[in-house]
């Protein structure tokens, strides 16, 4: 039988996985792409905005938590005996740690800082360069993001799946 506590995890790494999963997503699916829809100086101020208020306290638990609550709930996994929702779960924490949160650190937030400090261009062909540059580089970043956040979150559904399973298979006839 699961215990209550590999449940617990388990059902905290899936929200959280599905919420920062939708923030990446929603980046890439509207946001970018609203702000590459208005004035490129607007573009910019917007978005030095957005990133000077991205990291809060609504933020965080998602960003951060998500592959804590996998590791945690891989964790319990094994001790609860399901050696393969386990690995799901602990495979889920890896490709968010590798494929998100790295890259958010590597680069994102290094551009985000970059822009912070840059005065919003008065000359519309100069902040149209700038904020070209910017948003390709950046959205293609945030899609990597967005897929391996979607992958941690499909393997988080994995590795419940397979908890939920019958370790004895007499009772599964």
């Amino acid at each position: 039988m699961l215990t209550n506590v590999a449940q617990g995890l388990s059902g905290i790494a899936l929200l959280l996985a599905g919420a920062i999963a939708g923030f990446f997503y929603a980046y890439t699916s509207s946001v970018m792409r609203g702000l590459d829809a208005v004035a490129p100086a607007h573009a910019i101020a917007a978005m030095q905005g957005i990133n000077a208020m991205v990291r809060n306290a609504v933020f965080a638990p998602a960003f951060f938590g998500t592959p804590i609550a996998a590791t945690l709930a891989g964790a319990a996994l094994l001790g609860a005996g399901r050696r393969a929702a386990a690995f799901a779960m602990l495979a889920a924490a890896a490709s968010y740690l590798l494929g998100a949160l790295l890259p958010t650190f590597a680069v994102n937030v290094p551009m985000n800082e970059a822009l912070a400090i840059t005065a919003v261009p008065t000359d519309a062909a100069e902040a149209a360069t700038l904020w070209r540059t910017y948003s390709v580089d950046w959205t293609w970043w945030n899609t990597l993001r967005t897929g391996f956040s979607l992958l941690c979150l499909a393997l988080v559904g994995v590795a419940l799946f397979l908890a939920g399973r019958s370790t004895n298979r007499s009772l599964q006839r």
